[in-house]
């Protein structure tokens, strides 16, 4: 996976704003490139300074292995959850999820800004890449 990718993914999620969520689809549709599961990757491999845990699969479950530390953050922000989220805390068994049609978040105008800059930026520099490796192969 290219450094630009997960550089654009990384600057995206950092936009996000405490209480709200994005699924990983909806990341890699506001940067106009790669898809949920390159999105899922850049965030495991590379997501651990950033928060993580507003970036998630559609259904909205937490980051696998997560779960807990998760939910800790979910509750702290005021993010909105379905499911027996206090037996998880108690017990450790209980479903729940974040409610993502509640928590997804809507880019303002300012936001919009950002988030095209961001995108335009990584467009810029995978296409000079992939001039360079066309150049390279010539």
């Amino acid at each position: 996976m290219r450094t630009e990718y997960i550089e654009a993914v990384l600057a995206l999620v950092e936009l996000v704003p405490p209480g709200t969520a994005l699924a990983y689809g909806d990341v890699a549709e506001l940067l106009g490139s790669g898809g949920p599961r390159q999105v899922g990757h850049a965030m495991s491999h590379y997501g651990s300074q950033v928060a993580w845990w507003r970036i998630l699969k559609a259904n909205g479950q937490g980051p696998e292995g997560h779960e807990a530390e998760a939910l800790r953050h979910y509750l702290q922000e005021g993010t909105p959850l379905l499911g027996n989220h206090d037996a998880f805390l108690r017990t450790g068994e209980g479903k729940w999820r974040v409610d993502l049609m509640a928590a997804r978040w809507a880019p303002g105008e300012d936001d919009f800004d950002r988030i095209d800059a961001i995108a335009e930026q990584l467009e810029r520099r995978l296409h000079r890449l992939s001039v360079a490796d066309d150049e390279m192969s010539v």
